[in-house]
């Protein structure tokens, strides 16, 4: 699980980078400052979770159980619902994505509650 978890990670954070890139160079002649701002927003907490994400797989090697494999899927899917929304928003300036993101930050809150209840039974 750990394994997984760590490659899992490394992906998202290879993207977080490629979509930060992206953003600076190919996006920023094109977005209004508004919508790049929701862009940086979804980088950045793209980048904390996938370390966070990085941190569930170290734990997990090491004392794998069901609050870590949980706070690694919650935290996956806060970094897809909370910034691909927020790409997808700023990238297209379809409004009503931004309802999809607090699904994320929900779901970010969930993974790392979950990551301290694995690390209080340690």
């Amino acid at each position: 699980m750990g394994r997984t978890i760590i490659l899992i990670a490394a992906v998202l954070l290879a993207i977080a980078v490629s979509v930060g890139a992206f953003g600076a160079h190919g996006l920023k002649p094109h977005l209004s400052s508004e919508l790049m701002e929701v862009y940086k927003t979804g980088v950045e907490y793209h980048f904390y979770h996938a370390l966070g994400l990085l941190l569930v797989g170290v734990f997990a090697l090491h004392k794998p159980g069901v609050y870590l494999k949980w706070s690694g899927i919650l935290l996956t899917t806060g970094i897809v619902l909370f910034s691909g929304s927020l790409y997808v928003m700023a990238i297209s300036g379809i409004k009503w994505l931004g309802a999809v993101t607090p699904l994320g930050g929900v779901s970010f809150i969930a993974g790392w509650i979950l990551l301290f209840l694995a690390a209080k039974k340690i």
